[in-house]
């Protein structure tokens, strides 16, 4: 960790305070995700897409963000 980029800025009391800076490395996946190939037929895939849809976008489901009963 002797090779962390670390930025100097001000604190909301004024004070200036040392912070680590971008720590990530840049990169690109070595090939495109085709997320198509896993299924084997287009029912398979708009089901797909439908679950989706269903998680996002609707009110009716309980996924591991919320619960069937309240807590």
């Amino acid at each position: 960790m002797a090779d962390e980029k670390k930025i100097k800025k001000k604190s909301w009391t004024g004070d200036e305070v040392e912070i680590l800076g971008e720590t990530y490395e840049d990169g690109k996946p070595d090939s495109p995700i085709r997320w198509r190939k896993k299924f084997k037929n287009r029912e398979e895939m708009l089901k797909y897409l439908k679950s989706g849809e269903r998680y996002w976008f609707s009110d009716d489901w309980y996924g591991s963000e919320k619960r069937k009963t309240p807590a």
